[in-house]
């Protein structure tokens, strides 16, 4: 069947990648290479939610660069990104089988997550997907979901700075990326020079407070990356910083022992390990330098190894 051009699907918004979804594209690939037939991933952006419910966007898990990295990295071959609009939205179920599953991706099986919905106001399910395909001549595969695994319980852990509870239903720790821009400088000033991170709008931030993690250089399209490829242990901190009056909330990452690095414009990824602390207002920079040091250890300690 290899080169018929036909292929195996499967279909969700996929953010955040969790172990939920890892467990349907993984199914997908599977099946993909039982039949010699590539296997494709569609995906949608802007977020459904977003298009129909105007202001109501989901916090993002994942950019769409960093959902298809995942994506392909369980082995699927084709991350195909839908644009939603909300003439797509309004397509029946019926129609989008048959423009997108088969007219687009000649689609041989269509797997998808328990419970998976699709069209005009969700009025397809998998019982609907099962007869369009004998129509259009697909089989459906549905894969059981993982109990209390979904992108929406990630967003709540993070929101209560749960970042160890996120990582074990992402499967990774949760991750931030941006660009380094120049902050207030606060941090260089007291001996802990901390990039500054200025995140893609919706991005999921988990709660105010004082984190162990990492940060990396990510390469970008067409862009060479400054520090390809390293990653350091890093003190990380989220907030509005209170023993400064008048900073707005920002992503912070101090690299361990790197007072060298020079990352203004350079694309980069912060990932959290544990939450170390709530942020406290110091009432003075002797106490703040104090702390910071023995976050720091704390810092490394948990990352060491």
């Amino acid at each position: 069947m290899q080169g018929s051009g036909r292929s195996v699907v499967t279909i969700g918004v996929f953010d955040g990648v969790h172990r939920g979804h890892q467990r349907v594209a993984g199914r997908a690939v599977a099946a993909a290479r039982e039949l010699g037939l590539r296997c494709v991933a569609v995906t949608f952006e802007p977020h459904p939610a977003e298009v129909v419910r105007p202001g109501s966007h989901p916090a993002r898990l994942t950019s769409p660069r960093r959902r298809a990295e995942l994506l392909t990295g369980l082995g699927v071959d084709e991350v195909y990104t839908v644009e939603f609009s909300l003439e797509l939205s309004r397509l029946s179920p019926a129609d989008f089988a048959q423009s997108v599953l088969a007219d687009r991706l000649r689609a041989a099986v269509v797997v998808v997550g328990e419970g998976f919905r699709f069209g005009h106001r969700a009025a397809g399910e998998v019982e609907t997907l099962r007869a369009l395909g004998e129509k259009y001549d697909f089989t459906v595969e549905e894969v059981p979901l993982l109990d209390a695994v979904s992108s929406t319980v990630v967003r709540e852990r993070l929101v209560a700075g749960d970042v160890e509870g996120a990582a074990l239903d992402l499967g990774r720790p949760h991750r931030v990326q941006g660009v380094v821009v120049r902050g207030y400088q606060r941090g260089r000033q007291l001996g802990f020079p901390t990039a500054n991170v200025e995140t893609l709008a919706h991005t999921a931030i988990p709660a105010d407070g004082v984190y162990a993690g990492w940060l990396e250089c990510v390469p970008v399209a067409n862009l060479p990356a400054l520090y390809e490829g390293e990653r350091w242990p890093a003190a990380i901190s989220v907030g509005t910083n209170p023993t400064f009056e008048g900073v707005p909330r920002t992503v912070e990452a101090y690299a361990l022992d790197r007072d060298d690095l020079e990352l203004y414009g350079a694309h980069v990824a912060v990932e959290f390990k544990a939450r170390l602390r709530g942020n406290t207002r110091f009432d003075s920079i002797e106490a703040l330098i104090e702390q910071i040091h023995a976050d720091v250890a704390d810092t490394r300690r948990l990352t060491s190894g």
